[in-house]
């Protein structure tokens, strides 16, 4: 068995997963914003899974992360700040673990799903605004700590991070609603304008070959995908052509699948 892990900014969610990905038993419990509180409740749940023996465990936290030592240097949207999750995770669960960044697992996790494209870029779109970037099935280490929502955007005559526009809170500030609420489509032509902004200078850096939709807007991709392919089409050229574009197929569950991918492909029996 395998133990997959998101930390996120208001929920933790962690999933027992056999050996073949497959999810058996998950829990969740409310992020605390502090790492001492947060690390007590979670050795609290964990005391509720029927499982407690695990080949590895993969953890997904938002932001920057020190890899090698497997601490989390700074969050997106936790006031945490060199937290050692790695030693105190191990501690806990005396198995290895590995620990990324949760926009790098959740596209690791939708890339195995469409391995007919070698280059997969994941935007996730919800509170912030997160990018993944997947060559032939393993994260890409020249971007694994790139943060595509805060690109500096000319939006409105002035520069702005690109998430302080075009995220789901940004969505609710200007509009008074959420992604779900939303049908008319004028205001979902005037959202894909401002989601399009910053998907054509992702598109022109790391040249896609597919680009993933997640997130809680992500999940909404059907009810603004032509206005979305419309406003691309404005700023494609012969050298900057538009990819594929697909919504996620597990937005929910995309980082703890990432979580397991990731942690097989360094612990697997199989890889030993």
């Amino acid at each position: 068995m395998y133990l997959g892990i998101d930390v996120g900014g208001t929920k933790t969610l962690i999933a027992v997963l056999n050996n073949h990905g497959v999810i058996e038993e998950s829990l969740k419990f409310p992020t605390n914003k502090n790492y001492a509180a947060w690390r007590h409740h979670l050795a609290e749940t964990v005391e509720q899974l029927s499982t407690k023996e695990f080949i590895a465990c993969g953890v997904a936290i938002p932001g920057r992360i020190d890899r090698k030592k497997g601490i989390g240097l700074d969050m997106g949207n936790l006031p945490w700040h060199d937290v050692p999750v790695k030693s105190d995770l191990q501690k806990l669960l005396d198995c290895p673990v590995v620990v990324d960044n949760d926009a790098n697992l959740a596209g690791l996790s939708e890339a195995m799903l469409v391995k007919e494209y070698s280059r997969v870029l994941y935007v996730t779109i919800s509170t912030g605004i997160g990018t993944g970037f997947i060559v032939d099935q393993m994260i890409d280490p020249a971007f694994a700590d790139s943060e595509g929502g805060q690109m500096l955007l000319e939006y409105r005559d002035h520069l702005e991070p690109w998430e302080d526009f075009a995220s789901g809170r940004a969505i609710v500030a200007r509009y008074g609603k959420r992604a779900s609420d939303i049908t008319d489509e004028v205001t979902w032509e005037h959202i894909s304008h401002d989601i399009a902004l910053g998907l054509i200078n992702l598109i022109a850096i790391v040249q896609p070959e597919v680009i993933v939709l997640g997130g809680s807007v992500g999940t909404y991709y059907n009810r603004y995908k032509k206005h979305l392919h419309d406003a691309l089409k404005e700023y494609a050229t012969p050298l900057v052509p538009i990819p594929h574009i697909k919504q996620a197929s597990r937005p929910e569950e995309a980082v703890v699948y990432g979580c397991y991918d990731l942690a097989e492909s360094l612990y697997g029996r199989s890889h030993s």
